[in-house]
């Protein structure tokens, strides 16, 4: 992935974005189920709390990585492998050991803002990557961004109508796509494709 956007690296930061925003659909989807009476209010709280964190903490990432960047610019791809394996499994791993938690105020501003930040550290490491590779951060945090807000505004009403049938399969669907991302970036590193 360059500096330059084409149709492929667009996209990967389409699946990139797809699969960093299921921890906020998720979460959405069980707002959805615990909020009775949901309101288009609930849900443009909700996808505008996770949408924005979604887009700031990758910006907040890249200019990190490019702080560090010299250090890792021998080994690139194999620690962008590494960020986005780690991100990949850890969202497997914490997807079988959700329980549901009926007692929580989806709409408490607190609560949306912890779980913003939360569901938004693994775009953190996303962004980490983004800087390492040389990627222009603008286009990935908007994408990210939109995705994010789309997904979890959709998830709000997913979970009010249908979330109970399918529990935590959108889970490990995102982290299938992000360990399949890393091993194309394997691959990269040791120059398959």
């Amino acid at each position: 992935m360059t500096s330059q956007m084409n149709i492929t690296s667009i996209f990967t930061i389409l699946l990139i974005a797809f699969s960093l925003s299921i921890d906020a659909f998720v979460v959405s989807v069980t707002a959805g189920i615990t909020i009775t009476k949901i309101k288009l209010g609930h849900a443009l709280k909700i996808a505008l709390m996770f949408g924005l964190f979604q887009a700031i903490m990758p910006l907040i990432g890249w200019f990190s990585g490019n702080q560090i960047r010299t250090i890792f610019e021998s080994v690139e791809y194999f620690v962008v492998t590494g960020i986005f394996f780690v991100i990949g499994f850890k969202m497997l791993f914490e997807t079988f050991l959700i329980k549901e938690e009926k007692e929580k105020d989806y709409t408490n501003f607190k609560l949306l803002l912890l779980l913003a930040v939360a569901t938004s550290l693994d775009a953190f490491a996303a962004g980490l990557g983004f800087s390492i590779l040389h990627v222009y951060i603008v286009i990935p945090v908007i994408i990210i961004g939109m995705v994010t807000f789309l997904t979890s505004f959709i998830g709000v009403y997913i979970g009010d109508t249908t979330g109970k049938f399918f529990g935590n399969s959108f889970g490990i669907i995102g982290g299938v796509i992000l360990i399949g991302l890393a091993i194309r970036f394997l691959l990269k590193a040791l120059h398959v494709i």
